[in-house]
């Protein structure tokens, strides 16, 4: 264990020191009531806190206050004189004992863990480090350079904002199509916004931003990480950027980059003004890790606030961090105090900013105790029973680098999840592969053998062809090989496994033949989207065949190639009426969005079954045919008589048949009869790139099913009648 000399303060030995109370433990943060600010921060192995505060321009040390009172492990006082706009940091004196997990070193200012908002940007310097970067004993060393000239401010808010009378949407599971995008990526080549205003939250209060993602039919917006995060500084040697922001420094500071002015009631204009258009907001959060990474990463918050809490240590030696995320560290949600911070964040995003609900990274860690992953686990435990986080939605990442790591369709009731066997199964399937039919049978209809446990709905399986990680769709059908090169590393980065196919010709081709067969490619892995059992999910650029260049990992490319292009071509935007026209089949169609799974089993009271698989032929599938590795084409009859809900009664939907056929050839496809039905009406061929629903076609008749297509008919019935 090492001494710990202090840097001192010379300006504050020149101004009156601040009138200090000792406040109160609990919110922690800096809270503004009014008169004052009460600060508060959980330390359990610190043996003194001092606030620090700044000038307005925040480069001054001006005062240096040790916090008065430690209660039940916080360390609180009150300073009636601060006020909103007050800029401050922390310094935590304890024990620099690595090898017991301890690193305390009061010469690193120290963001605070619930800093509302973060002013500044982090300049990358040895100072930043507890130990002396380049000594032999390594992160065992003691750095005394004061960390403050390169760190960001904490800046105390007033958290006042008129809401109006504007309710959040509250879109039922079974209702929700997301959206999947990013603050600045979506907005920095909109010709409709603000040159300043670009790539900012303020970006989204333009009129023709938000009515463009509500005249898609998508419900709920997606963010990509708004949580204050920081730069890697080996990007920034290279000229680069953490563009998509899994980084996470501050869990309840908007970043700030993403602001075009100083208030974060920009923020919540912006939720305001989905809310007003009826979307949700969802934002994309990051409590596995900190940006403090491993024993050799920089000291900047929790680190130096009270590593062997915030962090999970080896057992056997708490020098070294348990690394799960594959990023250096992993947060200790076994903690009492650090699943009240996640919670804390969690309520503070929903309450206080006005947001519907979270996709969490890598949550198999949220779900992590020390002996493994549990359904059970602290966290998830907490938030079913979360009065708030109850009733928002929860999406996760079923997934980290751990031991056990996969765990798709384990998370509890009240979860969604990121189901990447749908996209990997739809992927192949379209290529080409053998063997794909059954595979491609069961995503289809929500991933039963997953999620059909405990009351879970289809809706739990989150299905998505892309993702801001991997390809876009347009590059998913234009390379079969990543082209990473714009990242600095030698094409070495990102996935080798995108079951994509070039159509023929790797990247831009003039030959219209191909340009074809890739649009109908795309609208084949649309329509298995917005078709399927489950809850949708559409990477922002998608319905207009966005590229990145192949590129598969754009996490550090905040340029052209991460930034969606909204200058598009005639064929695009036929796709994007295309992804219009399936959204606005699924909200027409009850059978495509149901609260109950498919399972194929005849219902004797009503004499049919709610799903039959059928071949070219019109028959049922046989054992041969499903275990032929070779078939690509199958009709799926989704009967609308079958039982909807629990209560046994006839359902009154109208059945729908639709055909998939990845064979690159024409199948003849017989049209079956069904009982109570007079004959099948066309809604859908991807073949066909102008939508004109309505061709009728009667029980017997074959119908030719393009090479690579897929079809959908809705069965007419004798009830229906025309209205007068």
């Amino acid at each position: 264990m090492i001494d710990q000399p202090t840097s001192d303060t010379a300006s504050s030995q020149d101004r009156p020191a601040s009138r200090l109370n000792e406040g109160l433990p609990y919110p922690l943060g800096a809270t503004w009531d009014g008169s004052g600010v009460n600060f508060a921060i959980f330390s359990a192995n610190a043996t003194k806190v001092e606030l620090c505060l700044f000038d307005a321009d925040g480069k001054e040390e001006i005062e240096r206050i040790a916090l008065p009172e430690f209660t039940n492990e916080i360390w609180h006082g009150y300073l009636p004189d601060a006020r909103p706009g007050t800029l401050y940091g922390y310094r935590v004196h304890g024990p620099y004992d690595p090898a017991n997990g301890h690193r305390f070193n009061p010469n690193k200012l120290l963001i605070d863990p619930y800093a509302k908002q973060i002013s500044g940007e982090l300049q990358w310097d040895d100072a930043l480090f507890g130990y002396t970067v380049g000594h032999e004993d390594g992160d065992l060393s003691f750095d005394e350079r004061d960390s403050a000239p390169f760190m960001p401010r904490c800046r105390v808010i007033d958290p006042a904002f008129t809401w109006g009378d504007t309710a959040k949407p509250n879109v039922p599971w079974e209702n929700t199509v997301f959206y999947e995008t990013h603050v600045r990526g979506f907005t920095m080549r909109h010709p409709s916004v603000r040159e300043s205003e670009r790539g900012t939250y303020a970006a989204f209060h333009q009129n023709d931003v938000v009515e463009y993602i509500r005249s898609l039919g998508v419900t709920s917006v997606e963010f990509m990480p708004v949580h204050y995060f920081l730069d890697d500084n080996h990007l920034l040697e290279k000229g680069l950027r953490n563009y998509w922001g899994y980084n996470t420094l501050g869990f309840f500071a908007p970043h700030a980059r993403y602001m075009a002015g100083q208030s974060i009631g920009e923020f919540k204009i912006m939720v305001s003004r989905f809310h007003k258009a009826g979307l949700e907001v969802i934002l994309d959060v990051v409590y596995n890790h900190t940006a403090e990474g491993n024993e050799m990463g920089p000291t900047l918050s929790l680190k130096g606030i009270d590593n062997a809490s915030y962090y999970r240590l080896m057992p056997d030696n708490a020098r070294y961090y348990i690394n799960d995320t594959g990023t250096g560290n992993t947060l200790n949600m076994s903690h009492p105090c650090v699943l009240q911070m996640v919670t804390d964040s969690l309520r503070y995003w929903s309450s206080e900013m006005g947001v519907d609900g979270f996709r969490f990274d890598l949550a198999t860690i949220l779900g992590r105790e020390p002996e493994g992953f549990s359904e059970g686990g602290g966290f998830l435990d907490a938030c079913r029973q979360d009065p708030v986080l109850a009733k928002v939605k929860l999406i996760a990442e079923p997934w980290d680098c751990g031991p056990g790591g996969y765990q798709v369709g384990n998370f509890p009731p009240g979860w969604m999840e990121w189901n990447d066997k749908f996209r990997d199964i739809s992927r192949a399937f379209w290529k080409g592969d053998d063997e794909m039919l059954g595979d491609f049978a069961k995503i289809f209809l929500g991933s039963g053998e997953q999620f059909n446990r405990r009351g879970r709905k289809p809706a739990s399986s989150v299905n998505f062809i892309t993702a801001h990680d991997g390809f876009t769709l347009n590059d998913l059908v234009s390379y079969n090989e990543k082209h990473n090169e714009a990242n600095g590393e030698d094409n070495r980065d990102g996935h080798s496994d995108n079951r994509s196919w070039n159509c023929g010709v790797e990247g831009p081709t003039e030959d219209p033949a191909i340009i074809d067969l890739r649009y109908r490619q795309m609208r084949n892995l649309l329509a298995t989207l917005f078709l399927s059992q489950g809850t949708p999910m559409l990477l922002a650029g998608d319905e207009f065949a966005r590229t990145q260049g192949g590129s598969n990992n754009a996490y550090c490319q905040d340029s052209e190639i991460g930034w969606v292009d909204w200058n598009i071509s005639e064929k695009s935007a036929e796709l994007q009426e295309f992804v219009r026209y399936l959204i606005e089949v699924r909200n027409r169609h009850p059978l495509l969005r149901r609260n109950r799974f498919f399972t194929g089993e005849y219902d004797e009271s009503l004499g049919a079954k709610d799903v039959s698989w059928l071949q070219p032929g019109g028959g049922e599938m046989s054992t041969e045919q499903w275990q032929d590795g070779n078939s690509r084409c199958m009709g799926i009859l989704l009967d609308g008589r079958t039982q909807t809900s629990g209560i046994r009664r006839e359902g009154v939907d109208h059945s729908l048949l639709i055909i998939v056929n990845a064979h690159h050839d024409v199948v003849g496809f017989k049209l079956p009869e069904v009982p109570q039905g007079r004959h099948w009406i066309l809604q859908l061929d991807t073949n066909q790139t102008d939508i004109e629903p309505g061709e009728t076609f009667a029980f017997g008749d074959e119908y030719q099913v393009t090479g690579r297509s897929m079809l959908m008919f809705e069965l007419k019935k004798p009830s229906d009648k025309k209205r007068k």
